[in-house]
């Protein structure tokens, strides 16, 4: 049992939905970052999303795309990345944390090194959305192999005949994707939401959680009532890149993640 399992156990047992944060590593620097990263859990955060900046991040939109930048200006790293999942560790050993980015640096690593890497450094794991799962013997198999989940994303434009693609090697949890586009480019409604969840928990037995498009602890509430919980990044990341202070934003997170645990 993962981390990430577990996590979903306990919420589970206490009639709880879930609350992930995504923040990008590195943004707007490393020690900042580290800060920031410390604090989610204290924030309400049950899962931390913790985003391996890229120089082509094709699913995001402006903002997660502008950290990025700002994280690889500073010289971020994949090894600075998992050093801040190091750092969390140090004091927090139960709140999981997933590596979401894409598979070019972990490529350029290599993928056994990677693995061993992210392992030791307390990944728990793994959202690499520009590996379909006619790849997953490049990385998905392997890192379940290693005791790393392996989360897949499902779309509106997931049929019925993709679906069970989707979900075959598919492990921790679903990533629904609420809105057709980019990371931050509209909101998250429930009633497209609602019949969509139901549908891929007809095909599988584990929590879908929803993200994209959910800015708000009145939005984080509304899709979690529908979900097993929800995701928001662009929302906090926004914060951090408009030079919030970390308490500010901090304090924007518990106010989502209240929202969310109301459900």
């Amino acid at each position: 049992m993962t981390r990430i399992d577990a996590k979903f156990a306990a919420l589970k047992a206490e009639g709880r939905k879930a609350f992930v944060a995504y923040v990008m590593a590195g943004d707007p620097d490393y020690d900042t970052s580290v800060e920031i990263v410390k604090g989610l859990p204290g924030a309400g955060v049950d899962i931390i999303e913790l985003g391996l900046p890229f120089t082509d991040p094709m699913a995001d939109g402006p903002t997660i795309q502008l950290a990025g930048q700002r994280a690889l200006e500073g010289g971020q790293t994949l090894l600075k990345t998992l050093q801040i999942a190091r750092e969390l560790r140090k004091e927090d050993d139960t709140t999981p944390i997933v590596l979401m980015g894409y598979y070019n640096p972990i490529y350029s690593r290599g993928v056994d090194r990677f693995l061993a890497e992210a392992k030791e450094a307390g990944i728990d794991g793994l959202i690499v959305v520009d590996l379909p799962p006619e790849e997953d013997a490049e990385l998905c198999i392997p890192a379940q192999a290693a005791g790393m989940n392996f989360i897949r994303l499902a779309t509106p434009t997931t049929d019925d005949k993709r679906l069970p693609k989707v979900l075959q090697n598919t492990s921790g949890f679903v990533y629904y994707v609420s809105i057709t586009g980019i990371t931050g480019a509209a909101n998250a409604e429930a009633g497209d939401v609602g019949p969509e969840v139901a549908r891929i928990k007809s095909q599988t037995d584990l929590p879908v959680i929803v993200g994209f498009g959910i800015k708000t602890p009145e939005a984080a509430e509304t899709i979690a009532k529908v979900a097993d919980g929800a995701v928001v990044g662009s929302a906090i990341v926004d914060r951090i890149g408009k030079g919030d202070s970390v308490a500010d934003v901090l304090a924007f997170v518990k106010g989502l993640s209240d929202g969310a645990h109301r459900a």
